[in-house]
Formats: structure tokens, C-alpha cells, sequence
């Protein structure tokens, strides 16, 4: 699991947490894109600054994975992203090209590498923090999305890639994405009805161990897979105390036992391998005991759907949910 994006939502400071010179995707001597305009460009970021561009970006630096899987699905391919082999292990989505240069870890990306790169927009989120997001814009503009918001993790996620395509110039990709993500949502959504399976409950979690603790992530009602869950027409099973920007919470494996009385099918993640559910836990008796371990309704999630992503990681979260409860 991502150790800067855990540590720093448990304290409720996101600090790490999650075309290399390309511009449109038409070939030579095609008309562009209605989306891709020429001229100058201005967005209004997350922080109501406004962001004021001589056309739109064709080389951008994306400093958290949810952003550069948001470019790269809208056809503008990041010239450098923070920690390219961490991508590659969690987000699978939409792959990064070769050519994409690493540009630091998410928690201390490299200014120098950044501005090496000179790109015409870097991106990254409210959490990064103001000194890194200053530096920068010394020598570049920074458009800063939301990053989460657990009052409206899904209306947040829209928002954020439209004000990204608005910057690259891929307007139409963002609203054709969006549309394909709403089609999945609802066909989704008739699935898990047919089969009988609305309103039944599910929990999602992610954990770590350290020495002979194991520590659980759970993703509470406002967290993005689990607004997801609750569109699907599924409920919910943890009520636990969460952040009110990530919608996560931290429990142990006592604290699951809030579970017991509710029908749940619980979810992971551990896509770097380090899977404590099954091998920190395997020997605990709190965890054998719990329903949803003893009538195997315990599923690991494949490896690269990323949690906080966009629409594509959001839309493999909906076939894996829809798969789990109706076949």
C-alpha cells in the first residue's frame, strides 16, 4: 500500500497523499478537435485562482496519479509524473508511454526535474501544499484540483477533470469519458437490481502491517469506490469515524467486529503485494470469526484499480462491485 498517501490522511494532511510535447491526437493535417482551441486559456483551480494559459497545455507534469490517469485517458499523455514505477503498480487504467519521465515521489516531488522538463502546466492537488505549489510557480502556471471531497466525491471527480481538459484542450474527451462512466454507473445499477442484490451491504478497505500490528483503512460512506458502492444501489456497512476530505477512516481488526451483524462483502486492495489480509491476519482469531471471512465473502480486488482515480479506474471499481453481487 501507499505509506505517504496512509500517513498522511490519517493526520488530515494530504502532503503525499494520491504527451511528453504532444498536443491534440489527430493525425497531420486533419482539422483539430472543436475542444482544442488554439487561443489563450483560463481556468478557475480549486483554490479560485485563476490559471491563465497562451493555449492550451501540450506538456504537462501531473505530481499525483489521479490527475495523470485523468490526462492520459483524455488523450494528453504527461511529459512527467511523480513516481512513474508506483503508477505502473496501481493504476492500470490508462497507461503511461515510455517516454514519461519520473519527476520524484509524490510526497517530495523534485522541483529541478519539474522545470528540467519545461512544461506549460504542472497539476496536482489542494493536499500537496502551498510552499511546493509557490516554488513551482515560479517557472511554471500550477492548476490545482480538489483532489477529494467526501461530501461529493463523484460531482468532485467531474469537476476536476473538466477543469483539466479545459486546460489541455480536450473538452469533447472529457465529456465523452464522463458520458461513457454514466452509462456504466447505470447499466451498473440495472444489474445489481435484477439480480436482487440492491441494498445489500459491502465494505472496502486497504491495510499495512508493522511488526505484529496490522493497521485498516477502511473507505467510509463519502470516500469515492464507496460513492460509487452507494450509486450502484449497495449500502455501506461502515459507519466508523472518517475524514471529512477522503471519507477514511482507521481501525484494527477488533474494530471490524461492528461488521458482524450486518450481511457484508468485504473488498481490498494490495495491489503492491503486501496482502495483510491474508497473510498478517490468517492466525488472528478476531478475523477468522467474522462472518463475512467465514462464508468466503472476502474479495481482493485486481491488482491496479486504483482508488482515487477518474473515470476509467472508477469504472473498473463498477465492473468488479457489479460482478461481486450479481455474476
Amino acid at each position: 500500500m501507499i505509506r505517504s498517501r496512509t500517513l498522511a490522511v490519517l493526520a488530515a494532511v494530504v502532503a503525499a497523499l494520491p504527451l511528453a510535447a504532444c498536443g491534440t491526437t489527430e493525425d497531420a493535417g486533419t482539422e483539430p478537435e472543436a475542444s482544442a482551441s488554439a487561443g489563450p486559456v483560463t481556468v478557475t483551480d480549486s483554490r479560485g485562482k485563476q490559471v491563465e494559459l497562451k493555449a492550451p497545455a501540450s506538456k504537462v507534469v501531473a505530481l499525483e496519479w489521479g490527475e495523470a490517469e485523468m490526462l492520459v485517458s483524455l488523450g494528453a499523455m504527461p511529459a512527467g509524473v511523480a513516481d512513474v514505477k508506483g503508477y505502473g503498480t496501481w493504476v492500470t487504467a490508462a497507461k503511461l508511454d515510455e517516454s514519461v519521465k519520473d519527476v520524484g515521489t509524490r510526497a517530495e516531488p523534485s522541483v529541478d526535474s519539474i522545470v528540467a522538463l519545461q512544461p506549460d502546466l504542472v497539476v496536482t492537488e489542494t493536499g500537496r501544499g502551498e510552499a511546493i505549489i509557490a516554488q513551482l510557480e515560479k517557472f511554471v502556471p500550477v492548476l490545482v484540483t480538489k483532489g477529494s471531497d467526501a461530501s461529493d466525491n463523484l460531482g468532485r471527480m467531474r469537476g476536476d477533470l473538466k477543469m483539466i481538459a479545459t486546460a489541455v484542450g480536450k473538452t469533447t474527451e472529457a465529456d465523452k469519458l464522463l458520458a461513457d462512466f454514466d452509462a456504466a454507473l447505470d447499466a451498473g445499477k440495472k444489474r445489481i437490481t435484477d439480480a436482487g442484490a440492491a441494498g445489500k451491504y459491502f465494505a472496502i478497505a486497504d491495510g499495512w502491517q508493522e511488526g505484529s500490528t496490522v493497521a485498516i483503512r477502511m473507505f467510509g460512506q463519502g470516500a469515492l469506490v464507496s460513492q460509487l458502492g452507494i450509486q450502484l444501489g449497495l449500502r455501506n456497512a461502515w459507519e466508523g469515524k472518517v475524514d471529512p476530505e477522503w471519507g477514511l477512516g482507521q481501525t484494527d481488526v477488533e474494530g471490524l467486529t461492528a461488521l458482524k451483524d450486518k450481511d457484508v462483502t468485504f473488498f481490498y486492495n494490495a495491489s503492491d503485494g503486501d496482502d495483510v489480509f491474508v497473510k498478517g491476519l490468517a492466525d488472528n482469531a478476531i478475523w477468522t470469526s467474522l462472518p463475512f471471512v467465514k462464508q468466503k465473502k472476502l474479495q481482493k480486488m485486481p491488482d491496479g484499480i486504483w482508488t482515487f482515480g477518474g473515470p476509467l479506474s472508477c469504472q473498473q471499481y463498477i465492473e468488479q462491485l457489479v460482478s461481486a453481487y450479481a455474476g
